[in-house]
């Protein structure tokens, strides 16, 4: 199948969180088993979240202040975005997060360059880590994925083509491990199915795993 029969996915992800991570890598899945093509794009959590900083857990909270390890991986991706075009944008991503999810490094300065080497993109880009150079678009960018959802959700969200010529946009789905195979395919259609249903919110129940890169 071509690409230009494919339907567009846009997903945008913050590369600190490893929920999203593991939605990401069922997307990856879902390319191959549904005319899907994913396009990345970069939210940021401590943009979500920088006018209610007293409200969240103190860590967390540090996590996402000016300066916290919230800032660096956003602020790289959307610089490699700007300097070197969309198309690096989702292999950084994989690269990010395979360091810091997959192979539990974290988020710290060494596995942030150790990522941007595995994608191979110029060593110096993690010199943006610590500049808000690039702020204004990814800001713009962050604001493009949450409107389309609404302020009191997360990362990732997903946005297809709607029926009626506008988007089909949600949060989501949460799962662990990263499904695979014909259970990947069924949790898109799944997804697709209830989030286009007129007046439909939400579905959740409380998480009782923590996510799991197997």
């Amino acid at each position: 199948m071509s690409e230009t029969a494919k339907t567009p996915a846009d997903f945008w992800f913050d590369p600190l969180c490893p929920w999203a991570w593991l939605t990401s890598r069922w997307m990856l899945e879902v390319e191959q088993l549904r005319p899907v093509q994913v396009r990345w794009h970069v939210m940021s959590l401590a943009v979500l979240n920088e006018n209610k900083l007293d409200e969240l857990p103190a860590q967390y909270a540090e996590n996402m202040r000016p300066g916290g390890k919230a800032w660096g991986p956003v602020r790289v991706v959307i610089a490699a975005q700007q300097l070197y075009g969309d198309e690096v944008v989702g292999r950084l991503y994989t690269a990010l997060g395979n360091r810091f999810h997959t192979a539990g490094e974290g988020v710290t300065r060494d596995s942030l360059a150790a990522g941007i080497a595995d994608a191979g993109l110029p060593a110096d880009l993690i010199d943006y880590a610590d500049k808000d150079v690039y702020d204004a678009e990814l800001r713009a960018s962050h604001k493009e994925g949450i409107d389309l959802v609404g302020q009191e959700v997360g990362t990732p969200v997903i946005a297809v083509p709607g029926a009626d010529g506008g988007q089909t946009a949600f949060f989501g789905p949460v799962v662990t491990p990263a499904p695979k195979g014909e259970q990947a395919a069924r949790l898109w259609d799944g997804t697709l199915l209830v989030a286009s249903t007129p007046g439909f919110f939400e579905i959740k129940r409380t998480r009782t795993e923590a996510p799991s890169f197997d």
